[in-house]
């Protein structure tokens, strides 16, 4: 791959857009991501939507997201594949059994009313495309552009996804409204496809970066030891771990049921919500990615996931929909400290042949949200999706202040160092693995 050269900050929007000037693997990985995240936003609104108006149920819209996400508790096994194989071909392999598994979707949709138990298999299907791939998509970045660049790049990743959730939700909601769910579903299969199309120049690249003979499930269990041993590293985890338990279920699985029983809106309505979150993080996005390699990244990441938790607290208590419209926008301005940090960090604090396994373990945290989904519907069909989402905002605000005072050296933490290790306790790779991949910046 050609060589990665350090881009040292600019003002305005040349700094936002570091990462991608001259360097076209990332580019090409940047668009790629684009458009999958694009298929994913679509089909995440068009099946829930269609969930809840089959059931008319919380618990079974719950049980729906539950199968849809499941796959992330494979997230171990899938970051030891990344740390093992060609995360090139990986991805590959993923965006084509995405476009496969939502192209049956759609298939069945467009024949016949799609039955409650389909949804649930299609969703799970789905799933097993989008989780397990993100380990390595993830780890590929820092081999593209470099640590110093590493925030940048993934603000730039944040920000494809934000403005697929601001067009995808809308183009998605108002296909309901025009000409049925079933199109929706095939808009999703055919951004599907181009993101596979756009990963075939990077063939070649993305190494593994793991050499040993030994099993899979001991090369898991190794990692395991090694991060959890990081307490910079297990602090980020268990910051992804609450946020996951408590408001992104709320998120995933409840947005119709906001939409239609406490703001009264249609399924335009909902894609219209939807976007202003998406709008806001796209705003987020920007902010983070124009700072470049700033100081305090863990500040930044506790302090704005905490800002997040108090918007949703806003969001859950209002029944108007011109101050939903506002506290959404507010709530992905927020998150974008979270999205974009959490995996900055975490690739930062951990040894360059542990990264695959560390972000495995960030999708095996972000895969409690199965189970969390499950527990806060039979919340919410008690209490409702506004006190329930009010309440766990409120429990997310009190861990972060109890975290910040138990870790103090999270606040404060850079990851800008001059040939140090990136972790707070330095230790050795497990044997047969080494530091970094060919052509990967130490």
């Amino acid at each position: 791959m050609p060589s990665t050269t350090e881009v040292k900050r600019r003002p305005g929007l040349l700094a936002a857009a570091a990462s991608l000037r001259g360097n076209r693997p990332f580019a090409l990985l940047w668009v790629s991501n684009l458009f999958f995240f694009a298929g994913a936003w679509s089909q995440t609104l068009v099946l829930g939507w269609m969930a809840f108006q089959i059931t008319g149920s919380e618990m079974k819209v719950a049980i729906f997201t539950a199968a849809r996400l499941a796959p992330l508790l494979i997230g171990p096994f899938a970051g030891a594949f990344a740390d093992r194989h060609n995360r090139v071909r990986l991805l590959i392999l993923a965006a084509g059994w995405a476009m496969i598994a939502v192209a049956g979707v759609a298939a069945l949709a467009s024949v016949a009313t799609v039955p409650y138990w389909a949804l649930v298999i299609g969703g799970f299907a789905i799933g097993l495309a989008q989780s397990p791939s993100q380990p390595a998509r993830a780890s590929l970045v820092l081999e593209l552009v470099g640590r110093r660049n590493l925030s940048n790049a993934n603000a730039l990743n944040a920000l494809a996804m934000n403005m697929t959730q601001v067009f995808g939700p809308a183009i998605g909601g108002a296909m309901i409204s025009t000409v049925g769910a079933a199109a929706a579903l095939w808009i999703s299969t055919g951004w599907y496809a181009i993101s596979l199309v756009l990963l075939l120049p990077l063939r070649g690249l993305g190494a593994a970066v793991h050499r040993s003979t030994e099993s899979t499930l001991a090369m898991v269990t190794g990692g395991i030891r090694a991060i959890t041993r990081n307490r910079l590293a297990s602090a980020v985890l268990l910051v992804t771990l609450a946020a996951n338990t408590l408001l992104w279920p709320i998120y995933q699985a409840f947005m119709p049921v906001f939409a239609d029983e406490q703001l009264g809106l249609d399924a335009a309505g909902l894609g219209a919500l939807l976007t202003c979150g998406g709008v806001g993080g796209l705003v987020g996005a920007l902010i983070i990615a124009g700072m470049g390699d700033f100081r305090a990244k863990g500040g930044v990441f506790v302090i704005g996931t905490a800002c997040w938790a108090a918007m949703w607290a806003i969001f859950a208590l209002s029944h108007h929909p011109a101050v939903s419209f506002v506290a959404m926008a507010g709530i992905g301005l927020a998150s974008a400290a979270f999205g974009v940090l959490q995996t900055t960090l975490l690739l930062m604090t951990t040894e360059p042949a542990l990264h695959g396994r560390a972000l495995g373990l960030q999708e095996l945290a972000i895969g409690i949200m199965p189970l969390s989904s499950l527990l806060l519907g039979v919340i919410a069909e008690r209490l409702g999706v506004g006190w329930t989402t009010f309440g766990c905002a409120l429990l997310l605000i009190a861990f972060l202040t109890t975290l910040a005072f138990r870790v103090p050296n999270l606040l404060p933490y850079s990851g800008i160092e001059d040939g140090n290790a990136p972790s707070e306790t330095t230790q050795e790779p497990p044997d047969g693995e080494i530091d970094a991949a060919p052509g990967m910046p130490a």
